[in-house]
């Protein structure tokens, strides 16, 4: 994950003594960036509402702190684009089983819970690759598993929908994940998010910049692909796209939309996201599954 990319550029390539002042002021544009696109794409209500049942998602991540207004709306927009889109399917059903893959905090569950559990039967489960993330979100009192998403077949775990929020682009094996999702459980639905980018490309950053040291699923990309690629990959693996949507994360209709250019150098324009029902016409095209 890129997220503190930006971050950490200002910490190495400007003098000590300006640091803290460009810091401060280039974060405040990227975080009024943020709003505006939060605001012009429908999000601040729901991301306000999420506000109010998880007040704090400092620890969202496993590797590093939410510990900065900046890093705070951008992950608090994120999360409400992605409950956004949950929201477009969760209706359909009375008592949804719901099992998110990744998130080292339960935080999305805990949303869901907060916003359906008055008017539902609502279960949710965790998946974590990361024990001590299965261990926090069990102490939320939310059921948690350790295992790698490659492997969940294994476990004979079903749900009406599967979340797979920032996810998919850690995976060694997207294809064979999504297939075994589309041939092992009845899941009616999956929604993913993933970053968006115009053109496909290998991840692997810390490779690229030559950084040596120790990288785990959650801080690591394998593939960042374009829309179109994503989409390819869906419906080869069992699955059809159902809904898509793009987040920027700055506005189009504001003089802020000058940071495009930040957001693509440093992090991401935005992210893609997709709500995917199962269809076999291609997949079942391919015989060496």
């Amino acid at each position: 994950m890129k997220i503190k990319a930006v971050v950490d550029f200002l910490n190495f390539s400007l003098p000590e003594s300006r640091k803290p002042f460009f810091r401060k002021t280039f974060l405040w544009i990227l975080r009024t960036s943020i709003e505006k696109a939060s605001k012009e794409q429908g999000l601040q209500s729901i991301a306000a509402e999420l506000t109010r049942i998880v007040p704090n998602i400092k620890n969202q991540y496993s590797t590093f702190e939410i510990d900065n207004p900046y890093l705070n709306a951008k992950v608090r927009s994120q999360h409400a684009f992605q409950i956004s889109l949950v929201n477009e399917i969760i209706g359909e059903f009375d008592k949804p089983t719901i099992v998110d893959i990744g998130d080292s905090a339960g935080t999305h569950l805990q949303y869901l819970l907060g916003l359906y559990s008055k008017n539902k039967k609502v279960h949710c489960l965790s998946v974590n690759l990361d024990a001590q993330a299965v261990e926090k979100i069990k102490q939320k009192g939310i059921d948690a598993i350790h295992a790698k998403a490659e492997a969940l077949h294994k476990y004979n775990i079903d749900a009406d929908i599967f979340l797979c929020f920032e996810m998919i682009e850690h995976l060694m094996n997207p294809c064979q994940f999504l297939h075994e999702l589309a041939t092992k459980t009845s899941a009616k639905y999956i929604v993913i998010t993933v970053p968006y980018l115009r053109n496909s490309r290998v991840g692997l950053h810390h490779i690229k910049r030559g950084e040596v040291r120790d990288v785990y699923a959650e801080n690591t990309h394998i593939f960042e692909l374009c829309p179109k690629d994503w989409k390819l990959l869906v419906r080869h693996s069992g699955w059809n796209v159902a809904q898509e949507r793009v987040y920027l994360q700055y506005p189009k209709r504001d003089l802020l939309f000058i940071t495009k250019p930040l957001w693509r150098r440093f992090d991401f324009e935005g992210f893609f996201g997709m709500i995917i029902t199962k269809d076999d016409n291609w997949s079942s095209k391919y015989m060496d599954w």
